[in-house]
């Protein structure tokens, strides 16, 4: 299986937005337009993109499906995205043409109903893992603190095929990924996407090399400091 580079593309109001630890904030990247810059994306030679609704996120309600319909309808894949706890929003971005859809980690807090969530989707259903000093710490309108560990071998023992963790604190920095809870799942044999901090060629290859299946990369592939076609190339 080839290692897959996907480019996220965070969306707020309807527009390309990045989260900081202040908020949200605008990202003028592709004059704002998120279809502009999933075009981009593709035309580059990714064959996933992973989509984030931050209003979903800190609001409960999907207010971006039309954007995420849009980037649908270019011709390639979306993984959805979004502090996704329920199933109702699960499905609601399957029908909107979703491939995958990131099952946020505050759902963790229920694992009786994460695992029924990966019997109902199955593959279609990544177990987000939001790490934070070695924790378990959601994003969003519903929070989470759960030990890392224990909680990967319980999401492992549910059935799930395929995880993305993100290192919180590197998120929209460009300062290098943390392999640390990487090192984790990968031990306990499981499929890894990892994001964070990733900002260069460099970056992918060390993620890859540690066991990574794939990397999400955001701000820099967007700005235009990784060369995504490049990246996609090199490493894919």
């Amino acid at each position: 299986m080839a290692f897959e580079v996907i480019p996220a593309i965070d969306i707020a109001g309807g527009r390309l937005a990045r989260l900081t630890a202040e908020g949200t904030v605008p990202l003028e990247a592709h004059g704002g337009d998120p279809i502009a810059a999933a075009r981009m994306c593709l035309a580059s030679g990714a064959r996933l993109v992973h989509v984030v609704d931050l209003d979903l996120a800190f609001t409960g309600e999907p207010r971006n499906l039309d954007a995420l319909r849009a980037i649908v309808d270019l011709g390639e894949g979306v993984q959805a995205s979004g502090a996704i706890v329920e199933d109702g929003q699960i499905a609601a971005v399957i029908e909107a043409g979703a491939r995958r859809v990131v099952l946020g980690s505050a759902a963790l807090n229920d694992l009786d109903e994460t695992r029924r969530l990966i019997e109902r989707y199955g593959e279609r259903l990544v177990i987000g893992i939001e790490v934070d000093r070695g924790r378990i710490r959601a994003r969003g309108r519903r929070t989470t603190d759960l030990p890392l560990a224990e909680t990967l071998s319980a999401v492992h023992d549910a059935g799930a095929t395929l995880i993305a963790i993100t290192s919180v604190r590197r998120v929209s920095t460009m300062t290098g990924p943390d392999v640390g809870a990487l090192s984790i799942a990968v031990r306990l044999g499981m499929a890894t996407i990892v994001a964070g901090g990733i900002g260069s060629i460099d970056d992918l290859v060390a993620v890859r090399d540690a066991g990574a299946e794939g990397a999400i990369v955001g701000r820099a592939a967007l700005e235009g400091r990784l060369d995504l076609e490049r990246a996609i190339a090199s490493v894919g």
